[in-house]
């Protein structure tokens, strides 16, 4: 396995790819908060279910992803 940090892949695609995963992750939130929707997260092999929160939806849309990064 390569020991390199991910955002140093000599691929852009993967440098960006956790990038675009924080995005869907953000958007999979507002959808359930829309719809009332609970979250499953698997966190240690153990489910969670969770109901997202409008404060927390708002409090991650306020830092814009760089989609300018090369």
């Amino acid at each position: 396995m390569n020991p390199k940090p991910i955002e140093q892949a000599r691929d852009a695609d993967l440098r960006l790819s956790f990038v675009a995963l924080q995005r869907a992750a953000l958007r999979a939130r507002q959808i359930a908060e829309q719809t009332g929707t609970a979250i499953v997260i698997s966190r240690d092999g153990i489910l969670e279910y969770c109901q997202p929160q409008k404060e927390t939806v708002s409090m991650l849309q306020q830092t814009p992803a760089p989609y300018n990064e090369k």
